[in-house]
């Protein structure tokens, strides 16, 4: 079994959620947010980020980001070469593949339909899911539940630093990838089993 994060990881969204973000708070606020600073958000709920900045306004700011990051994702969504062929292999070889993401499900299920990579799952955990998120190993646990495994034969393969500190959290082998928003040195530092910096590095981390 295999646990993905969606952005960042099986999906190239950086570009629309900087963008979406970047939208909500020159509408909102008037003035545009330190995009490192959006950057390490990724890969956690939408709302924790805006309520951080500023909560009087995170409500507002999240619908606003909503509606821009809707109606512009089929424009600026793209795939990482060679996911797909990865994901395929990987269900070829007899492994059970799921994402676990803190994203709305409405948005995941269009990112990965876009994509093509929803024939590959078997089954999509998303915010609503679950009552906490990452780094708690609450979405990854659901997702190994759905589909029967234990934490001690599976892995979680994310860009963050959360999405490592949510693999040791379940007991699951971490896998760190460093083409999408995080921070390519944090994600050495949170210490993954496996540290890949291109898809092929995945593939043989996980096909051999």
């Amino acid at each position: 079994m295999v646990v993905f994060d969606l952005d960042g990881t099986l999906v190239d969204t950086i570009g629309l959620i900087v963008a979406s973000y970047q939208h909500a708070f020159t509408t909102v606020l008037g003035r545009e947010e330190d995009e490192m600073l959006i950057r390490s958000w990724i890969g956690q709920p939408l709302i924790r980020g805006f309520r951080s900045v500023s909560p009087e306004h995170a409500d507002t700011l999240f619908e606003t980001y909503l509606a821009w990051n809707h109606a512009n994702t089929e424009r600026l969504i793209r795939r990482y070469e060679g996911i797909d062929s990865l994901l395929g292999d990987l269900v070829g070889s007899g492994v059970r593949i799921a994402a676990a993401t803190s994203k709305l499900r409405g948005p995941a299920e269009t990112a990965v339909r876009l994509t093509g990579l929803d024939a590959h799952l078997d089954t999509l955990v998303t915010m609503e899911d679950t009552s906490e998120h990452k780094p708690d190993p609450a979405p990854l646990l659901l997702a190994l539940n759905r589909l029967g495994a234990e934490p001690g034969e599976s892995a979680y393969v994310g860009d963050a630093v959360v999405d490592v500190q949510a693999a040791r959290n379940a007991g699951m082998s971490a896998v760190g990838v460093t083409w999408g928003a995080g921070h390519p040195e944090d994600v050495a530092a949170a210490e993954p089993d496996v540290l890949a910096g291109t898809v092929a590095d995945l593939r043989a981390a996980l096909l051999g």
